[in-house]
């Protein structure tokens, strides 16, 4: 029952309980021949504990085919070829390195006793030579034929160029911090991660193949560029793009608007006149303004009429 559910769960069954089931029959089967009193009785008292771990294997067996079919894995094959291939290589690295010359000369006798145990059950490896040796046949009745009937073969398909691996990202930035001054490497780190402390930083930087103690990047990331004191002249506030503000004559709003409107000429928008104000007087106006100014100095231009002589008179 052990074996059935180990089994039935996709496992190899341990030596202990395969030994198990074949030994304890074997000493039931000498009980009962022991103490059979005829030939007839031995026979049967001997037979049938081995009948029952007989079953026991066909049933085991039955198991074992199910749990292949439907999952496509054999754990008891695996388990058999993990064992030779463990034994396999420790033989060859016996073989190959003990001290012991007698060892050495066992260990190669036995390696290559396990050789021909690798593999064996294994269907996905026997599929896969299959293929391969399918691929060879073809090939071979391809080229016979190609004889016989006197055209040459065909040539088999080169086969393209392995493309060269590109190096990653943090190869190149190892190959580049190889070559670079570590400071200029601790600044470019602590850029790359400014809230980080000294302690990341140098495992950042580890990482990437440069060994920086965290002291020394505190060191290099608390040192200030150097500073200069530069004596000049206070710059003016504004260039002068006219004459001098103390060369023109003290007016008001109303004037700056009426002397710009003089110096541009009677076709002047409003819109010119407040760029020239702003130009020559710097004041800011707008053109509501400018148009109200204008206006206000139409109407006192104008004549006043002569008055009337009164007509006529009182009686």
């Amino acid at each position: 029952m052990v074996m059935l559910g180990r089994t039935m769960l996709g496992q190899s069954s341990p030596a202990v309980v395969r030994l198990g089931m074949w030994l304890a029959p074997v000493s039931a089967s000498c009980i009962g021949i022991t103490i059979a009193g005829s030939p007839r009785e031995a026979a049967v008292y001997a037979v049938t504990p081995l009948a029952m771990s007989g079953a026991a294997e066909g049933l085991g067996f039955i198991a074992r085919s199910i749990v292949v079919y439907t999952t496509g894995t054999d754990a008891e094959v695996q388990r058999r070829n993990a064992d030779a291939a463990r034994q396999l290589a420790f033989h060859r690295a016996v073989a190959d390195g003990h001290p012991d010359a007698r060892k050495r000369k066992r260990s190669v006798r036995s390696y290559w006793r396990l050789a021909r145990y690798v593999g064996v059950g294994d269907t996905e490896l026997g599929a896969g030579l299959v293929d391969v040796q399918r691929h060879r046949v073809r090939e071979g009745a391809d080229a016979a034929l190609a004889s016989m009937y006197g055209t040459p073969a065909a040539a088999a398909p080169a086969e393209p160029p392995a493309r060269p691996r590109t190096a990653s990202a943090a190869d190149m930035l190892r190959a580049r911090f190889a070559d670079m001054d570590p400071a200029d490497a601790i600044r470019i780190a602590a850029d790359a991660r400014p809230d980080a402390p000294p302690a990341e930083l140098a495992v950042v930087l580890a990482h990437y193949g440069l060994s920086v103690d965290p002291v020394a990047i505190a060191m290099v990331l608390g040192q200030q560029p150097p500073e200069y004191d530069v004596q000049r002249d206070d710059a003016p506030a504004h260039q002068q793009v006219s004459a001098p503000a103390s060369a023109l004559e003290p007016v008001n709003l109303q004037g700056a608007v009426l002397e710009a409107a003089s110096a541009l000429g009677p076709d002047a928008k409003a819109k010119d006149i407040v760029e020239h104000i702003a130009r020559h007087r710097r004041l800011l106006v707008d053109e509501p303004y400018v148009r109200t100014a204008l206006s206000r100095a139409a109407k006192k231009e104008q004549p006043e009429s002569p008055a009337k002589p009164m007509e006529g008179g009182y009686a």
